[in-house]
């Protein structure tokens, strides 16, 4: 069952789950073997929300604060919505990609040749939830300084997650700090309804669950193309840190569980590929989510891609 109300996905009323809690005590199972395996320093917080109250699956040291790297997009993204929901900002407002807002690092418009493209905001969100594009951040921080970003998070009941703007300039930031607790209520709350508008829910919903472009060395790795399409999924890394934290979809396009997986001291922290031991664990916990809980879902055999996003807009809708 579906927490939040129409503002929500909404699983069919008829739906009937087995109890949760042996896919849980499973998972968890399989978190405790691969972590220990893994090496690095492991934070985790994983909710089960099939029930009538979110139950806690994996809490691991989940109150730790870390650097989001960019999980944190996450919550810039919210923020830039919840600015959208009051009328400060909308995501048909644009801004100018010039070389000089260029960052280096992960995403698609610092490999550009020529500039002076006039971009949405809603076409910033895009890159900067589905390539992870650090430019992207600049850009939405040129119409939304952190002090800004901060205050939004603050007020939508997150005490830790902040990003840092730099002294001198409001319009740029780095992207700061959070807790993979904070992080896990911020994805249960924005697939309960309770975070943004339907609207904006849908926008970033959309946005997070399209597996053709998104990340899959992590979670998503050993998937199918059709099992992708269940999870919505950002990873982020820095140094020696390595994060996911999403979401998993039932068939219906129902939240059935909430994960924020976050690691420092990572071994091999210079090798940012699917080879680096902790991204390996990332795999095995996704495909352990996923065959844990697919057969939980009522049309676990009839999974359709389109499903989620069809049952955003009906949310959305109401």
């Amino acid at each position: 069952m579906l927490l939040g109300g129409a503002a929500a996905l909404v699983a069919p009323a008829a739906t009937t789950y087995a109890a949760p809690g042996l896919a849980g005590k499973a998972l968890a199972a399989t978190y405790n073997g691969v972590t220990t395996g893994s090496g690095g320093r492991w934070h985790s917080c994983v909710t089960d929300l099939m029930s009538a109250n979110p139950v806690p699956v994996v809490d691991h040291d989940a109150d730790f604060v870390i650097e989001g790297a960019s999980v944190q997009k996450l919550a810039v993204g919210v923020a830039l919505l919840g600015a959208v929901d009051e009328g400060r900002l909308s995501l048909h407002d644009t801004v100018e990609l010039n070389a000089d807002i260029l960052a280096p690092g992960s995403g698609i418009y610092h490999r550009q040749t020529v500039y002076g493209d006039r971009l949405t905001l809603s076409n910033v969100l895009v890159a900067m939830l589905q390539v992870s594009d650090n430019t992207a951040v600049r850009l939405i921080g040129s119409k939304l300084p952190g002090t800004e970003i901060n205050s939004i998070l603050a007020a939508k009941g997150f005490e830790k997650t902040r990003v840092e703007p730099l002294p001198g300039n409001p319009h740029r930031f780095w992207l700061g700090v959070t807790t993979p607790r904070e992080i896990n209520t911020l994805l249960c709350k924005l697939v309960t309804g309770t975070l943004l508008t339907p609207a904006s829910t849908q926008t970033m919903l959309r946005i997070l669950t399209w597996p053709s472009v998104g990340y899959v060395d992590g979670v998503r790795r050993s998937m199918s193309s059709l099992e992708r399409a269940r999870i919505a999924t950002k990873y982020g890394a820095n140094e020696d840190k390595r994060h996911e934290a999403g979401v998993l979809f039932d068939a219906n396009g129902a939240p059935q569980l909430v994960y924020a997986y976050f690691a420092d001291q990572a071994p091999d922290p210079d090798n940012y590929g699917a080879t680096n031991p902790i991204v390996q664990a990332h795999a095995v916990l996704g495909r352990a989510m996923l065959d844990e809980y697919t057969y939980l879902s009522p049309l676990s055999a009839l999974i359709d891609p389109q499903a989620i996003n069809r049952n955003i807009a009906a949310g959305a809708a109401r």
